[in-house]
């Protein structure tokens, strides 16, 4: 036996291991997501076992647009070969962040929480096993109103927030305001 087929094997080896470990990684993050979107009120957990579908709804739920998982995913893929494809997928896991800070607020946690998304199957498990009820009275983002990043997509089953941006005046001025 060279040293060829032995570095060989151990490749194999550490291949085989990081699928293994990734496939344990992505069931219990999939596990804890379908806890955390019964409590959000989510009809049909198995949205939390679709591959990049999990994750639009996890960021509905934290108020940001559910496409902007489809523009990391995509900028990250069709730009990896330039050397820059790791910029959406670092603004990907910072979209998360601001989605899991969003959710923590709908669940009475404390701002300091959106830390452990650094390990988000520990965010996950947290909050899908936490006491704290879903509050829809949690006022809505400061991005509402944002053509790019507010959310304003429907899909049956799934909650919508209600948005705090201020509709457009379409025929004359608006009401109790002087005539021009």
């Amino acid at each position: 036996m060279n040293i060829y087929s032995g570095m060989l094997a151990a490749y194999m080896a550490a291949l085989v291991g990081m699928v293994v470990v990734g496939v344990l990684m992505y069931l219990v993050t999939a596990f804890f997501m379908s806890k955390l979107f019964a409590k959000a009120g989510v009809q049909g957990t198995w949205r939390a076992w679709v591959p990049v579908y999990n994750f639009m709804v996890f960021f509905k739920l934290g108020d940001l647009s559910p496409w902007l998982v489809l523009y990391c995913f995509g900028g990250a893929i069709l730009l990896s070969w330039a050397g820059i494809g790791f910029l959406f997928s670092l603004a990907l896991f910072l979209g998360g962040g601001v989605a899991a800070y969003r959710i923590g607020m709908k669940l009475g946690k404390e701002p300091g929480f959106v830390a452990f998304w650094l390990i988000a199957p520990v965010w996950l498990g947290i909050m899908g096993y936490s006491k704290e009820p879903w509050n829809t009275a949690v006022a809505p983002a400061q991005w509402a109103g944002n053509a790019f990043i507010a959310d304003r997509t429907v899909w049956d089953g799934v909650p919508v927030q209600t948005s705090n941006a201020v509709p457009p005046v379409l025929d004359g001025p608006a009401p109790g305001s002087p005539a021009v």
